[in-house]
């Protein structure tokens, strides 16, 4: 495997938003170290830290959740209503020099939870397991990068832009705040997809902003927590997501911890 470059944002700073109609929103300026740990966190949260969880499909899911972010990744002809982000990552992997499997360049491979379980074991799970274990850096830098294009379209969709606009920098400007951003966007994404709704409500980052009541970790552990319930309670009952739901809340507790 090619030593990938590693990407400027994450040496010292990530830059959020450039000039737009809006005013600049406040940078994300985060260290090194607390990069790593953002990274870290995420892959504890999602795949509960072990390079096996690296390729995962869930109970209920119609979709593979690789990497760290649990990236998603549909069979041929099969698309769903939340946004695939598994192919734009192995784009961003092979723009910083990582080789890249051709097998993975397409759709994915395995057509149902059953086939990909069955498969657990075999060649293509354990070099996609080799590739995201060793790419832990850059799979960060491309949810920052899903962050960097977060606000606009959330300003754009919403009623509420200086509220949205102020909770956005308000966190931004705390190590533990942008945490929250990046960790929710990677989550549950930016909120502004029309197909990402149950009874016409979102659960999207753009949700919990607009109604959050100060722009703290506190508030948006709050904020996300209830966004994510109201989910459950309108989601379609074939989809069971109840059963989702305290570890979801898990997760938002964490956004109490210190970076």
């Amino acid at each position: 495997m090619t030593t990938p470059r590693f990407p400027c944002l994450l040496l010292i700073l990530f830059s959020v938003l450039g000039t737009s109609q809006t005013a600049c929103a406040q940078a994300v300026s985060l260290t090194a170290a607390q990069l790593n740990r953002v990274g870290q966190r995420i892959w504890q949260n999602e795949c509960a830290g072990s390079v096996t969880g690296l390729t995962s499909w869930n109970s209920g899911e119609d979709f593979a959740s690789l990497g760290i972010g649990h990236f998603i990744w549909y069979p041929a002809g099969r698309r769903g209503p939340f946004e695939e982000s598994f192919p734009p990552l192995a784009i961003f992997l092979e723009s910083q020099g990582v080789v890249v499997p051709k097998w993975s360049r397409g759709p994915c491979p395995w057509t149902s939870k059953a086939a990909f379980d069955a498969d657990s074991d075999g060649s293509r799970h354990k070099e996609l397991r080799i590739l995201l274990s060793k790419t832990v850096p850059l799979q960060t830098a491309f949810i920052l990068n899903r962050l960097k294009g977060a606000l606009p379209k959330m300003l754009a969709a919403t009623q509420a832009t200086q509220k949205v606009k102020a909770n956005f920098d308000g966190l931004s400007a705390t190590p533990e705040g942008a945490f929250c951003l990046i960790d929710y966007v990677n989550f549950k994404g930016e909120g502004t997809a029309k197909t990402e709704r149950y009874n016409g409500q979102g659960w999207g980052l753009l949700q919990v902003l607009e109604s959050m009541t100060t722009a703290s970790p506190s508030a948006f552990a709050s904020a996300s927590k209830a966004a994510l319930s109201r989910r459950v309670q309108n989601a379609p009952a074939a989809r069971k997501e109840q059963r989702w739901l305290t570890g979801w809340h898990n997760r938002c507790n964490g956004y109490l911890r210190k970076l």
